[in-house]
This record gives structure tokens, C-alpha cells and sequence, in this order.
């Protein structure tokens, strides 16, 4: 089907014709988002304790806007540069990261910790196991699919060498397969089934089924993670893939990673990445990183539900809990939720204008 955004069917070509999905803030933004987080900043505060109005973006704020309309309307990814960088401390980028989150959506949890924020740095995880997690390790990585519906990355410090991102439309991918291959574009909207990772929640079973590809509302959707596909071929209850799957895959694989599909680039100091999960797939280059603690590879994750969100496919639900437009979902929920946690979703989720009652995480 073609998706109702012709805009997230984009090739390299498109992209290089109309850098539309690039924005940059001037010197005046920047000092105000460095303003916003020292007048804020509180060392006896955790990241929960902040709430949208404590962070006044200025200047910078129709910039950030522009790009999440990019994200939601138009190509699905944007990329902001000119975010403070020289003279903010880790700690300081990673507040600001917060801040810029707050006024975007609600966080989501990403892991078995129940984390909201993730610094994404080599921590000499195995990428390639039943509970592996690339963005602790410094391998190369599969294309996928983040758990949410929004990622925001921001970039503090490069590797030393290698660490490129690449995003590839989804839309895309699935137009060129139904034309190559047509007898296989069903077989991608099919549920698969994924492991947890051995992250789950008390209430959550260690694999789930979602499909590839599925459509809701005139609009096409994607979820696609090999490492966590293959994981769960190892757990019981899994059914075995078919050969026909496989060659499903792996085509869907080869051409996400083909040049007049896959976007390139180096995040700099500074940038920020945002991405629609449900429109594109992104992945990253094995890096080298630098011996002096203080110059590695560092970065700052946040998943978002923005409010609004569309309404996603009912195959999402097991992935992602609740499914209606504008809701609170997606993420990994883990297996330390609280009551901090939980404060935290229905107090922002109120903030945003968002219905957090039925929609938290986990149930109370």
C-alpha cells in the first residue's frame, strides 16, 4: 500500500535534493538552551523531579518544533545541530536532553532497569546474545527499530574512529520489495516473534509476536529487530522460522542497506538525531573509541510517546500496551518500575494534555 505521507517514502536522491530535514540552531538558540538548563539545574533533583515549565527554551523552541513536524509530517527523521556543547559538563547534556524530552512527549522505559534515559557508550556488553542491548556495546549493529514511537539522540562526544548512523525509510523498503518480490511482501505482515531479552516485566511473558509491516488507517507501519528475532529461536514456545521468512528478511535486510536507500552520516558534538520509529529503521557502524575516559564515544537516548501520536496497529499492542492515538506507550517497562516511575508518566502525562490513566506502563 503506499502510506497516506508520501514523504517517508524517500530515497538518497530525495534527501540530497532537499535538505529540508536538516536544522540548525543559531548562536541566540543555543545560549538560551544553556541558559534554560544551568537557571534549572539542581544537583538534590532526580530527572523525575523536573517538570516541562522548569525549562524555558526560548529561541530555540520553534527550531526544535520545526524538526518534530519534519519527524511527524515529512520524512520521519530530522537532524538539529548547534546544541551547546563546549562548556556543558556530561551531566549538563544530558539535563538538556531531559528538557528537550519533557517539552516532546512523555519517556518512556528502556531496559531491565527501568531506565528513562540511556547514555549510550561502550560498556563492553556482547551485542549478539539473548540479552544483549546495542546501545552498551561497540559493535556493529543490525538495522531496527526502537521501542517507542519517538527517539531522540543527542551527541556529546565522537569515537575515535567508525560509529556512522544510518537510517533507511521503511515505507521505501517495503515498496521496492513488494515490486522485487511480491510473492514474499505478505509473509512481512505475518506475525514474528521477538525476544525480551530476559528484560521483561513481572507480567510479561520473555518473547512477544508483531509483525513486520502492518497498516492501520491508510498509514503503513514497521517493527523490525534481527538480534531479538534470533533470540527468540531460542526460547520455548517460539515457532521455528520458515525458509520463505528467511528470505523475506533477508531481502528486507538487503535492501535497507543499499546505497540508493541508506542515509549516511556522522553525528557531530552537538547534533541531535530524531527519529519516527514507525516509518524508518536505523542502525550504526562498529567504532574504535578513544583511551582517555574523558574524550569517549557518548551519547544521550530518550524514547518519547509524543501526544500527538496516531493510532498504531492493534499488532502493536503486546510490543507496545496500548495502542489509541495520543496515549502513553511503547518502551521497555523492565523489572524495576515504581511508584517514582509511575508519578512521574501520570503527573507529565497530565502536563501534556494526555490521558495517563489507562495507558501507564504497568498496571498499579
Amino acid at each position: 500500500m503506499k502510506h497516506a505521507n508520501v514523504l517517508t517514502a524517500w530515497t538518497v536522491d530525495d534527501l540530497r535534493a532537499n535538505p529540508g530535514w536538516i536544522f540548525t540552531l543559531d548562536d541566540r538558540a543555543s545560549r538560551h538552551l544553556t541558559e534554560a538548563v544551568r537557571k534549572a539545574a539542581d544537583p538534590a533533583k532526580t530527572l523525575f523531579d523536573y517538570r516541562r515549565d522548569d525549562f524555558d527554551l526560548g529561541s530555540a523552541w520553534p527550531v526544535i518544533a520545526a524538526s518534530l513536524r519534519e519527524v511527524r509530517e515529512g520524512t520521519g527523521f530530522a537532524i538539529l545541530r548547534g546544541m551547546p556543547r563546549q562548556g556543558l559538563t556530561d551531566t549538563e547534556f544530558e539535563l538538556l536532553t531531559w528538557a528537550i524530552g519533557l517539552h516532546t512527549g512523555v519517556a518512556r522505559p528502556q531496559g531491565k532497569a527501568s531506565h528513562f534515559m540511556s547514555a549510550v557508550r561502550d560498556a563492553g556488553v556482547v551485542y549478539r546474545t539473548g540479552k544483549g542491548r546495542g546501545y552498551s556495546s561497540n559493535a556493529d549493529l543490525d538495522f531496527h527499530t526502537d521501542s517507542a514511537d519517538i527517539v531522540l539522540l543527542t551527541c556529546y562526544n565522537v569515537a575515535k574512529s567508525g560509529g556512522m548512523s544510518m537510517v533507511s525509510s521503511s515505507v521505501t523498503a517495503h515498496e521496492i520489495l513488494a515490486k522485487e518480490r511480491p510473492d514474499l511482501i505478505e509473509v512481512l505482515h505475518q506475525p514474528h516473534y521477538f525476544s525480551r531479552q530476559q528484560e521483561e516485566a513481572a507480567d510479561e511473558a520473555p518473547f512477544y509476536s508483531n509483525p513486520i509491516y502492518d497498516e492501520r488507517d491508510g498509514l503503513l507501519f514497521s517493527k523490525w529487530n534481527r538480534n531479538r528475532l534470533r533470540s527468540a529461536q531460542a526460547i520455548e514456545g517460539v515457532p521455528a522460522l520458515s525458509a520463505t521468512q528467511f528470505d523475506a528478511l533477508d531481502l528486507l535486510d538487503d535492501i535497507l542497506r543499499r546505497p540508493s536507500v541508506m542515509h549516511t552520516m556522522y553525528l557531530r558534538p552537538g547534533d541531535m538525531q530524531i527519529l519516527n520509529n514507525h516509518v524508518t529503521l536505523h542502525s550504526r557502524t562498529e567504532f574504535e573509541d578513544h583511551d582517555d575516559p574523558a574524550l569517549k564515544r557518548c551519547l544521550f537516548r530518550l524514547w518519547l510517546a509524543p501526544p500527538d501520536g496516531v493510532a498504531l496497529p492493534e499488532s502493536w499492542r503486546p510490543a507496545y500496551r496500548a495502542v489509541e492515538a495520543g496515549t502513553v506507550r511503547g518502551g521497555i517497562a523492565g523489572q524495576g518500575y515504581d511508584d517514582a516511575r509511575r508519578a512521574f508518566e501520570v503527573r507529565h502525562a497530565t502536563d501534556l494534555g494526555m490521558l495517563a490513566g489507562s495507558s501507564r506502563t504497568v498496571p498499579a
